[in-house]
C-alpha cells in the first residue's frame, strides 16, 4: 500500500509559497544586473528579515533582497541601526538565505555590515564581511563615502561583493544631525559625487543613495557606468529602487517618510502589494519625484 509523501515545505506552522518554474527565473548575479541596466530596466530591491517574507518577495518578482540593518528598529524596535550586532545579522542573514533555499528561489541577497563592524580596519571588515557571505548573503553593503573606498577596494579583491550607500547613512544620523536631505547645497553634493566616484572607482557595483536630490541621483546615475544606483527618496532616475517591506505594506511603527508608497492598501494580499511594487518600480510609475523626492 503506498503512502503519500508530505510536501517538503509543508510544516505544521504554514507553507512557503511555491517556487514559480524554474525555466521561467533567472538566477539574478552580478551580470544579470549589469544586463538589465544597459536593457534599461529598473532594479527592484526591497528589504527582508525571514525565511517568510523573503518567499514571499521572490515569489513576487523581486530581485534583490537587503538584509538591512533597519532590522534594528522593524524587528528589536531599537531608535537607530546603531545598536545591530553582527551576530543579529548574521542569524538574519541566514534566516533569508534558509527561505530563499526552500522555495528554489533567485534573489540576490545583500546584508549590511553592523555599525562597529567594519569601521576599525579593512581586516575587521574582511572578517565582518565573511561571516555574512558565510550565512547566505551574495553581497555586503557599508555605509560611508572617503575612508570607505580603500575598504571596499580591499573587500572587492578578495572577492566579495560590494554595496555602497551614501547620503543619509543611518549609522552615523547623529553626525548628520538628524534624518535630514543629503546634497542639498553645492559644496555637499560636489563631496558627495566624488565619493560615489571613488566608490565606483574601488569596485563597488551597487550603490544606494538614499535622500539624495532627485537631480544630482540622476546625474550619478548617469555618470557612474558600472555601479548601479538604488534609489530610496532619490528620485525616478536611477537604476532601482530599494524601500523597507514594512513602510512599503504600510505596517511601520513610525511616521511614515515622504518617499513611501503604502502599496497595500490597494493590493489583496502582501504578494500582491509586492507584485505592485514591482510593476510600478519596472513601468516607471513609483517613485513620483514631485511626490516621494526632493
Amino acid at each position: 500500500m503506498s503512502q503519500t509523501t508530505p510536501a517538503p515545505s509543508a510544516t505544521p506552522y504554514g507553507t512557503l509559497p511555491p517556487a514559480s518554474p524554474l525555466p521561467q527565473r533567472r538566477p539574478v548575479s552580478l551580470p544579470r544586473l549589469h544586463q538589465m541596466r544597459a536593457a534599461g530596466e529598473k532594479i527592484t530591491m526591497l528589504t527582508a528579515y525571514d525565511a517568510t517574507f523573503a518567499a514571499v518577495a521572490d515569489a513576487a518578482g523581486v530581485e534583490c533582497l537587503l538584509v538591512g540593518d533597519s532590522l534594528g528598529m522593524v524587528c528589536q524596535g531599537l531608535t537607530s541601526t546603531v545598536g545591530v550586532t553582527l551576530e543579529t545579522m548574521r542569524y538574519h542573514t541566514e534566516s533569508v538565505s534558509r527561505g530563499l533555499r526552500r522555495v528554489q528561489g533567485t534573489a540576490w541577497i545583500i546584508a549590511d555590515l553592523p555599525f562597529g563592524s567594519y569601521q576599525e580596519s579593512k581586516e575587521q571588515a574582511l572578517r565582518s564581511a565573511a561571516v555574512l557571505m558565510q550565512a547566505g548573503a551574495h553581497m555586503i553593503k557599508l555605509e560611508g563615502g572617503g575612508w570607505t573606498a580603500p575598504v571596499v577596494e580591499f573587500l572587492v579583491q578578495r572577492g566579495i561583493p560590494v554595496c555602497a550607500h551614501l547620503g543619509l547613512t543611518p549609522q552615523t544620523v547623529h553626525a548628520l544631525g538628524g534624518y535630514r536631505v543629503q546634497g542639498r547645497d553645492e559644496e555637499a553634493a560636489v563631496l558627495l559625487r566624488r565619493h560615489a566616484h571613488e566608490l565606483q572607482d574601488a569596485g563597488a557595483t551597487m550603490l544606494v543613495l538614499e535622500m539624495v536630490p532627485a537631480r544630482l541621483a540622476g546625474e550619478l546615475t548617469a555618470e557612474l557606468t558600472h555601479c548601479h544606483t538604488i534609489g530610496i527618496g532619490a528620485g525616478k532616475g536611477t537604476a532601482g529602487q530599494v524601500l523597507v517591506m514594512h513602510d512599503m505594506l504600510g505596517i511601520n511603527l513610525g511616521k511614515t517618510p515622504k518617499f513611501v508608497h503604502n502599496f497595500m492598501a490597494d493590493a489583496g494580499s502582501v504578494r500582491g502589494a509586492i507584485e505592485s511594487y514591482v510593476r510600478a518600480v519596472k513601468e516607471g510609475r513609483f517613485p513620483v519625484d514631485e511626490l516621494h523626492a526632493w
